[in-house]
């Protein structure tokens, strides 16, 4: 499954995603007013297949926009990274669309069950982006444990190749929602420095920080992390962190590809596992080697 990352999951990626076999899904979060409406009406031009939104829940009207727009558009799955309300959830099943939710503990797999929710993702703090504190390896299972038999279970955080794939089966998961690999692809919107700061990172090259947006969020370390790391009482909260790093020109996803910014301080959200990205390759071709590699793993191993 592909992450929906706010800023980089458009059309042409959640396309060749779902194309080659895998399941698309739109990043909204970042999204302007209506285009999630014409982002859909261009990917319908490129696949027939299903697809999927992720779309946080903080900003009450946003939110309300997107589950329209998720509805019109004929998603198949929605997901949220900030719990979903359960009217919501309703509404979204009165249409046949399965909703998911993320998970960087127990207790929120629990609670997303407890309210509706189809599946889980139980993403670990190795995950680019907005994440927690408990490591996938540790997470998987005992979200496994705590909701076996009431819904599947989605591994995430750190996840980038077919050795993934098949390790979270063997925790008990049922697939994996892969984000930062699919960032290195011709088909990911991305700003200048963006793809090629993941080529060039080693593993240990990213650092959580709020100094963005005012939550956790693993990111590529730079300038703007390091001074807010070494001046932390200058952070705000959300979004108000969010709006000040926009304002200082250092927050730019959702905007087109290619778009000029200062690579030594703007935002690259990126998990742990970049440091095993080399190359940019086409995301069906991606989706192709995780299966297969995972699939000769599995064989190996006489499943």
């Amino acid at each position: 499954m592909l992450a929906g990352m706010g800023g980089v999951s458009y059309h042409e990626l959640v396309a060749a995603v779902s194309e080659a076999g895998g399941i698309g899904t739109f990043g909204a979060s970042t999204m302007r007013e209506g285009e999630l409406a014409q982002e859909i009406s261009a990917l319908k031009k490129l696949t027939s297949k299903p697809f999927g939104v992720d779309l946080l829940t903080a900003l009450p009207q946003h939110f309300e926009q997107g589950i329209r727009d998720v509805i019109d558009g004929g998603a198949r799955i929605f997901v949220a990274g900030l719990g979903v309300p359960r009217d919501a959830i309703d509404l979204l099943h009165s249409h046949n669309i399965l909703v998911g939710s993320m998970c960087g503990k127990v207790r929120h797999a629990v609670a997303a069950v407890a309210s509706g929710c189809d599946f889980v993702v139980a993403q670990g703090t190795e995950a680019g982006g907005h994440t927690g504190l408990v490591a996938t390896m540790a997470l998987v299972p005992q979200v496994v444990d705590a909701v076996s038999g009431q819904v599947p279970v989605v591994a995430a955080g750190g996840l980038f190749d077919g050795r993934g794939l098949a390790a979270s089966l063997a925790l008990g998961a049922d697939a994996i929602w892969v984000g930062t690999r699919f960032i290195a692809t011709p088909e990911a919107r991305a700003v200048n420095g963006y793809k090629e700061a993941l080529v060039a990172s080693r593993e240990d090259d990213t650092v959580i920080s709020r100094s963005y947006t005012g939550k956790p969020c693993r990111v590529v370390r730079n300038e703007w992390t390091n001074h807010y790391e070494q001046h932390p009482q200058e952070i705000q909260t959300f979004p108000l962190q969010a709006i000040a790093s926009t304002q200082a020109n250092v927050n730019h996803l959702g905007y087109p590809s290619g778009t000029q910014v200062d690579t030594s301080r703007e935002f690259y959200p990126a998990g742990q596992g970049t440091g095993s990205i080399n190359a940019v390759i086409p995301a069906g071709k991606i989706v192709t080697q995780i299966v297969d590699q995972a699939e000769q793993i599995l064989k190996s191993l006489g499943k």
